[in-house]
Order: structure tokens, then C-alpha cells, then sequence
């Protein structure tokens, strides 16, 4: 095979299977002039909501807002801490820090990358509020055992699901599993936008109110409706739905709570509705794809990524161990192949968390996968014959 270059992911060959559909979605909101929180938002928020099998979802402009407006919903902030795992994105942590508390390391698994649910209550003090499971790398945590210490603790459950839309956990669609959920659209994620976009869901009225008041200034009917739940506050709240919140909203300058600038806007949500229903298809084709790599590299000196009995994998990355990894990842280059180690540093060691005092050795699992782990090429779209080439490459290094 004459191999030019593999990406890691190719969004462009994404789009071209959807190119009518997204030009004539966003050519017809072009036209509208009708930019935010209009109709494909609306509608967006109720597909994902009913695809989930959850009553509410809330759009905002990323994963890292979902992250920080669910924690302010829930009341989390000074003095607060919140357990999460340390080999993760580092909004995960970021966001707890942005609301003023403080975040609190467990170890993960080395076999799925996951937080180790046995070593989260020996780090549970009067202090903690609430757990954020990280699904990394499309597989789900174990929740069960998370949702057992939280109710023994009466801990609340954020699942960082920004990683893992469409997967499963014991037939349950992730984002079902805790008190509130949060996703990612970030282009290269499996349902992914055109720039920037998230999403909050939830099955607690009074959350999903909370978070609506606090993505847009906590102004309006749910700025109001948010601070009456806040405060303990008995009053009707009417909605007024004739305002046009792109030109002039008369309603967005009385404001109630400090929140948010953070809407999903229309021509992302229009891109959202297009791709939405294929997702399924393309996640099925990932994990066919993962078997396809699974098979060829069995019988190499690489680890391969395992996937636990109770969970069905997304494979947001296809991630493989090395002891060699550097060298491996410089063969794979020369021959055409991008990579990407995920993650160098784990949170607990990055210098923007030297405060916190931990050290090497402190999470020995977390520290062993950021030197071994790396990601090759995984997306719905790549050929049999790239994946031959890939796999063949990886083969063949072993040889040497």
C-alpha cells in the first residue's frame, strides 16, 4: 500500500459522507439571521434528551462549562472537595478549581484507565461533596461501586462523559448512571460539532432549571426561576417565549444569579442534528474496527486496550501500551502513521497543581500509563486497507 499519511482522525472524510446536509443546514440558518438559542437548539436538546433516555438536556459552549455549571448547580465551590481521577483531560480538575474547590485524586485501573472505585472512600472527608467518574476513552467507570460509596457518603455524581456518548454500561446508555452528566462536542469527539459545544443532561427538574439560569447570566425566567430554587422561593414563574434572543431579549438584562455566557449556538446544534442519528452506525463501526486491531496485535509485545464484561466501549481513541513507546512512536511516523499520547503528565503532577503537594508515586498506575500509553489511528471512516497498513506497521516493528 502506498501510504502518503494516516491522521489520527480525518474529519474531513466525516464530512464529506454529510456534505449536502450540513451545507443546506447551515446555508438555511445563514439565511434566518437567526443565530442563538433559536429552534435547533430547542430541538437539538430534545433529540439528544430522548437518544439518552433522559428528560433534560441543557446545551452550553463546551464540556469544560458543563463540567463547572452541573458542580455550581449542585452548590460545590469554597472549601469543597470533589474525588476524580488524575489521568484525565485536564478540564476534569480545572473545572472543580473553577468553582472554588478543590480536587481530590484517586489512582485509576490499569487494565481499563478508569478510577479504582476500591480506592475511593479511604480519600472521602467531611469536606467532599461529590464524585466526578471520568468514562475515558469511551468506556464507562464502574458505577455501581461509585454509586454505592455516594449514597454511603450522600455524595452527589457527576459523570464526566465527554469521552463516551453513546456507550453503554450494564445496557444503560452512559449519562443515565449519576446525578448529572456531562458531554463534550468538541470536533474530533464521536458526535462531534464544528468548533466548540457541550451538553448537560439530567433527570432533576430542579438542577436542570438551576443550569439553564446559570448558562446565560442567570437572567430571564430561568435566572429567576434558579434563584427562587436556590433561595427556597414559592413563585410561579411564567415563560415568555415571543422574544427573539438573537436581536434584542428584554428579559436577559434583569439578571438574578452570577452565571455563564455559554450557549450551544444554532448553526452547532443544526450540525449536531445531522450527525446525531448516524452515531450509533459510527460508533458500531469503531468497535469493529478495534476487534479488527485487537486480532491483528494479539500475539505483539503491546498491550492492547481491554474492555471490561459490563460496559460496551466507544473507542473515542484506540489506546495500546509500549515499554517502548517513544521509539515506537517515532517508527510509526517515519512510516506515515500519527499517534498521540494521552496523557504525559497526569493531573496530580502537573505544576498547576503543586499546591496540592502531591509526588511522584502518589498514584502509581496513573504515572505507569503516561509513560506507556499512546492512541493510533481510530475513526468510523478508515479503510480496511489503511488499518491493514497500520497494523502490519506495528507487526513489523516488533520484528526489529
Amino acid at each position: 500500500m502506498k501510504v502518503v499519511f494516516i491522521p489520527l482522525i480525518d474529519l474531513k472524510k466525516q464530512y464529506i459522507t454529510i456534505r449536502d446536509d450540513i451545507n443546506e443546514k447551515v446555508l438555511d440558518i445563514l439565511s434566518s439571521a437567526n443565530f442563538i438559542m433559536g429552534d435547533n437548539v430547542k430541538a437539538f436538546e430534545k433529540e439528544f434528551a430522548d437518544y439518552i433516555g433522559i428528560k433534560h438536556s441543557i446545551s452550553v459552549a463546551n464540556g469544560t462549562d458543563a463540567l463547572i455549571i452541573a458542580l455550581k448547580a449542585l452548590g460545590i465551590g469554597r472549601g469543597d472537595e470533589v474525588i476524580t481521577s488524575p489521568f484525565t483531560f485536564f478540564s476534569t480538575a480545572e473545572s472543580i478549581s473553577a468553582v472554588g474547590a478543590t480536587p481530590v485524586f484517586v489512582d485509576v485501573r490499569r487494565d481499563t484507565f478508569n478510577i479504582d472505585y476500591k480506592k475511593i472512600e479511604e480519600k472521602v472527608t467531611s469536606k467532599t461533596k461529590a464524585i466526578i467518574p471520568v468514562h475515558i476513552f469511551g468506556q464507562c467507570a464502574d458505577m455501581d461501586e461509585i454509586n454505592e460509596i455516594a449514597r454511603k457518603h450522600n455524595l452527589r455524581v457527576i459523570e464526566d462523559a465527554c469521552q463516551a456518548v453513546g456507550g453503554e454500561y450494564k445496557g444503560r446508555k452512559i449519562g443515565t448512571l449519576g446525578d448529572i452528566a456531562c458531554f463534550s462536542f468538541f470536533p474530533t469527539k464521536n458526535l462531534g460539532c464544528a468548533g466548540d459545544g457541550g451538553i448537560i443532561i439530567t433527570d432533576d427538574d430542579n438542577l436542570a432549571t438551576i443550569c439553564k439560569g446559570l448558562r446565560t447570566h442567570g437572567s430571564g425566567e430561568n435566572g429567576r426561576k434558579a434563584y427562587n430554587l436556590i433561595n427556597n422561593i414559592s413563585e410561579e414563574v411564567e415563560e415568555d417565549k415571543s422574544n427573539d434572543n438573537t436581536i434584542y431579549n428584554p428579559l436577559k438584562y434583569y439578571n438574578y444569579l452570577i452565571g455563564h455566557n455559554s450557549r450551544l449556538d444554532e448553526i452547532q446544534a443544526a450540525i449536531l442534528r445531522v450527525k446525531l442519528p448516524l452515531l450509533d452506525t459510527w460508533n458500531e463501526k469503531r468497535r469493529a474496527n478495534a476487534k479488527y486491531y485487537n486480532e491483528r496485535l494479539k500475539d505483539t509485545n503491546l498491550i492492547i486496550p481491554f474492555e471490561d464484561k459490563n460496559v460496551k466501549h466507544v473507542y473515542h481513541m484506540y489506546v495500546l501500551q509500549s515499554e517502548k513507546r517513544e521509539e515506537l512512536v517515532n517508527y510509526l511516523k517515519e512510516n506515515g502513521i500519527a499517534t498521540g499520547v494521552y496523557y504525559p503528565v497526569p493531573l496530580h503532577l502537573q505544576k498547576a497543581y503543586a499546591n496540592l503537594g502531591y509526588k511522584t508515586g502518589d498514584m502509581p498506575n496513573a504515572e505507569y500509563l503516561s509513560h506507556r500509553t499512546f492512541a493510533i489511528p481510530m475513526f468510523a471512516e478508515l479503510t480496511q486497507e489503511e488499518m491493514e497498513y497500520i497494523a502490519e506497521n506495528l507487526k513489523n516493528y516488533g520484528r526489529r
